[in-house]
């Protein structure tokens, strides 16, 4: 199994075109075929006004196949509580999901900040 239940996941969900929305999936995956998942979390949406990832309040399940081309995904500890992460900017760093305890995730290594 190339993913395992009870393991959790940030996705982001690669942009197809210039002007589409960025939305990234913090969660917890509940059952996985190989790399077919079902995982429950929570949406993050860029918010252009604000200029930043706004978190959806609502728990969602999503069914993601997590080795198709169209997603980033990085594994997360299983120790971090999904429910305490946020989006911030880090100084010296830039944009990092984290719980704002021991987990941080540099989101900047995955896109060229101009």
């Amino acid at each position: 199994m190339i993913i395992e239940v009870g393991e959790k996941v940030h996705v982001m969900y690669r942009s197809l075109y210039e002007k589409s929305m960025r939305r990234h999936f913090i969660g917890t995956v509940t059952a996985a075929k190989d790399a077919l998942c079902r995982i429950e979390g929570y949406v993050f949406i860029y918010d252009d006004k604000k200029t930043e990832f706004v978190r959806k309040p609502e728990l969602r399940t999503t069914i993601m196949d997590l080795a198709e081309s169209d997603y980033i995904v990085n594994l997360i500890d299983s120790n971090v509580i999904i429910s305490d992460i946020r989006y911030k900017y880090a100084q010296g760093v830039g944009l990092v999901a984290s719980d704002n305890k021991d987990f941080s995730l540099n989101i900047n290594e995955f896109g060229v900040k101009s």
